[in-house]
């Protein structure tokens, strides 16, 4: 891979759909809507699916939802080919008037700042998929939910999976957990067809655990490790496997499980950075025998081995921040045990 310079550059290299992903749309019909398209992956995910679109010789509308709080955000997904509608997805009124569409992705959602304000997590975790769940009743959703809903596992063990009965570890994992059971209640209610896509930390050039990792090597500040071990998938993997599921949604909602195939050391991961920078990393803690791991084995019969390798990433999220790449400045909090954001 070439290493981008600009934030366009790499929503250019996140965006670049697989041979899956062009498969999965020419494969589909109607129109498509990312409702959140705002968030961290958001972008990614809208302008992949117009790219694959276009290779696939299909002229399908693609729709990003957002309040937009940053207006040159329109500008940047119109000039991607995207068409963006502002809205607020709390309000009734304003979500009626979105146009139906056969095919939706659902990314909106609140983490940070869950500790401070609770109410409002509680909101936009469970009361927007109420109203999202009545007005796409008759649409394909993949619902993106997260690992942790899980409780810790054994980090000796496969990680948790489908089966593996979900925890209420703190209001973010509680409300998570609600967003399922919502889309689930709707789903049921109305025959709507549904996938819960319980992603495992994405990480791109300027967010992500790998992120986080780095840039507190290269600035010579104490890696916690005591979460031991973590999973990972590089964003452009994680997005092209959201727009595959449109072709696996059912009924009751399928649940999957969506990350990489390995369980990635903290402690390694921070040391080779440092090799990586020249430097020794500075470490704390001691790992625990549990963590937040998923067993994405279900996804990756599905699609395939993810295309982008561990390695490949630090060495690309090193470069970018030694040449004094922009990061996002939001920390994933890969180190909380107690579930508060």
């Amino acid at each position: 891979m070439t290493q981008p310079q600009t934030d366009q550059d790499i929503e250019q290299l996140l965006s670049q759909p697989t041979a899956g992903a062009i498969a999965a749309v020419k494969g589909l019909d109607g129109d498509y809507m990312v409702l959140g398209v705002g968030g961290k992956m958001g972008t990614s995910l809208a302008v992949m699916l117009r790219r694959a679109l276009d290779a696939a010789g299909k002229s399908a509308t693609v729709y990003g939802v957002s309040r937009f709080s940053r207006p040159e955000a329109k500008a940047d997904l119109e000039q991607f080919g995207v068409t963006p509608i502002s809205c607020d997805l709390a309000d009734p009124d304003q979500v009626e008037k979105l146009p139906k569409v056969a095919n939706v992705q659902y990314l909106a959602g609140q983490k940070f700042g869950t500790a401070g304000a609770p109410d409002e997590t509680w909101i936009q975790n469970t009361i927007v998929p109420s109203i999202v769940g009545r007005k796409f009743k008759h649409s394909r959703i993949v619902v993106f939910s997260t690992g942790c809903v899980y409780p810790f596992v054994p980090i000796s063990g496969p990680g948790a999976n489908e089966s593996t009965p979900v925890a209420f570890l703190g209001e973010y994992a509680s409300t998570c957990v609600g967003r399922e059971r919502v889309f689930t209640h709707f789903a049921r209610k109305n025959n709507s067809q549904q996938l819960i896509y319980r992603l495992n930390y994405s990480v791109e050039l300027r967010y992500g655990v790998l992120v986080d990792i780095a840039a507190k090597v290269l600035k010579g500040e104490a890696v916690d490790v005591t979460m031991g071990s973590f999973n990972l998938i590089w964003q452009g993997d994680a997005c092209a496997r959201a727009i595959q599921c449109f072709q696996h949604v059912a009924n009751p909602p399928k649940i999957l499980n969506v990350t990489g195939p390995d369980k990635i050391s903290i402690r390694s991961v921070a040391e080779k950075f440092g090799q990586l920078f020249g430097k020794s990393a500075v470490i704390t803690g001691q790992e625990a025998e549990s963590a937040w791991i998923a067993d994405a084995s279900e996804s990756i019969r599905l699609f395939g081995p993810v295309e982008t390798s561990l390695a490949t990433m630090m060495q690309m999220v090193a470069d970018h921040q030694l040449t004094g790449g922009k990061l996002l400045g939001k920390p994933t909090h890969f180190e909380t045990r107690d579930g508060k954001y």
